[in-house]
């Protein structure tokens, strides 16, 4: 393992919650506004901001995604001339694995279609990569969610980031306390970070998409397993943290078939029959979150981005490609004190 210093950069890009907004925070506690009083009064203004999130239609994995991928990379503005020659790295959700239960992980199918549209926009290379946070037999963990196989079959590279060399890079979010962050060389050499997160509840967060798959680009010989490090830092500050510090530039969402209840691994099957991309994250992942019938600003990570890493407000989105509503559907989620914020009820 290295350790490589990289110079601190003099600006962070990324607004801390000023003393009135937390006292507001505070005062929101004291009045009984519960936890979404609390996140609206973290969250800042998102006055000129905007974003473009795509839907896709794909009823199941048998159909033509690399397709449906191709047309949301179309209509999100994403050209040949911005691919051509680029080494993009593809980043899969690889939590867990359970025979028969393939709604846990992204289905290879949607890896695979998304290594076919970088292909043809000729990408110098397509890669995959992750650092499950679970298991550590990452072998195994590509065999069983039947990654591994489908990887070999379309020559794609995979590397297993929780043991790759780290270099120590600015906390560029420095939002919770973990101070500079060390990130895998590998993925700091590719020239565009795509999250392909599994659409899923999830028991701390409430909702896990683009954003909160992050996480997974965190060596775990540095952060541990189940990467417990960043839990005690805060999730949803370190999520914040990591992507202000990567800077992913994609999110291609499996949301064909989603899970619902205890998430992230323990839930059920959820169909949603869709593809969901976008450039800004937090705006994939309130998008994501409507789509689940779920509130996007009683998701904590996301209200504290809202403002500062892009929009979560609905007429901050331009919708492209399908309607929410042809797609919403309700997803059940832990009857517990912390998600009451979460639900729309």
């Amino acid at each position: 393992m290295t350790h490589t210093l990289r110079a601190e950069p003099e600006s962070k890009g990324f607004a801390k919650p000023s003393r009135r907004e937390m006292i507001g925070a505070g005062a929101a506690i004291l009045l009984g506004g519960g936890a979404a009083a609390v996140f609206r009064h973290a969250s800042q203004s998102e006055s000129g901001q905007r974003a473009e999130v795509f839907i896709g239609p794909a009823p199941d994995y048998g159909a033509d995604l690399a397709a449906v991928v191709a047309d949301g990379l179309r209509t999100l503005g994403v050209t040949r001339d911005a691919i051509r020659g680029k080494r993009i790295l593809l980043k899969p959700n690889l939590v867990e694995t359970a025979a028969g239960e393939p709604h846990i992980n992204t289905h290879p199918a949607v890896i695979l279609a998304a290594a076919e549209a970088f292909r043809r926009l000729d990408a110098a290379e397509v890669f995959v990569a992750e650092g499950q946070g679970h298991r550590r037999d990452t072998r195994a963990v590509l065999d069983e969610s039947r990654l591994g196989p489908a990887m070999a079959d379309a020559k794609l590279r995979f590397i297993d980031l929780n043991c790759d060399d780290v270099e120590r890079v600015a906390n560029r979010g420095a939002w919770s306390d973990l101070g500079p962050l060390y990130l895998p060389k590998s993925m700091l050499s590719a020239d565009w970070v795509v999250s392909v997160p599994k659409l899923k509840t999830h028991h701390w967060t409430g909702v896990t998409g683009s954003m909160k798959n992050l996480f997974g680009v965190m060596p775990g010989i540095v952060y541990g397993w189940p990467k417990n490090v960043l839990h005690y830092a805060g999730i949803a500050e370190s999520i914040l943290d990591i992507n202000a510090t990567v800077r992913p530039r994609l999110a291609i969402v499996d949301a064909i078939v989603g899970m619902e209840g205890d998430g992230p691994i323990m839930g059920t099957p959820k169909p949603v029959g869709c593809i969901v991309m976008g450039e800004k994250f937090s705006a994939v992942d309130a998008t994501c979150t409507r789509l689940m019938d779920l509130n996007p600003y009683g998701v904590k990570y996301l209200s504290l981005a809202s403002g500062r890493l892009g929009p979560i407000h609905e007429r901050n989105i331009a919708q492209r490609g399908e309607r929410i509503d042809r797609y919403r559907s309700s997803f059940t989620i832990l009857d517990v004190p912390h998600l009451r914020a979460v639900r729309n009820t």
